[in-house]
């Protein structure tokens, strides 16, 4: 099973990071710059697919709530 649980600030800052990061690589415009501007630009507008990720993680912990007193 999955167990969701809280994620601390620094974790939560990492993966944001990350995701931002892995998702502005994969964007097709020319140049990390613009990739990065276009990126955040998407995410401002709640629209890319670094808020797609966010959502979909959120999305499977909600689906996992049942397992959440298995925390050890």
């Amino acid at each position: 099973y999955q167990v969701p649980t809280e994620v601390r600030l620094e974790r939560q800052q990492t993966l944001a990071l990350r995701w931002l990061v892995t998702y502005t690589r994969e964007r097709k415009e020319y140049g990390m710059v613009e990739k990065l501007a276009a990126e955040l630009i998407a995410a401002s507008n709640n629209e890319g697919a670094t808020v797609k990720k966010k959502e979909d993680t959120y999305r499977m912990a909600e689906a996992n709530r049942a397992f959440a007193h298995y925390k050890y």
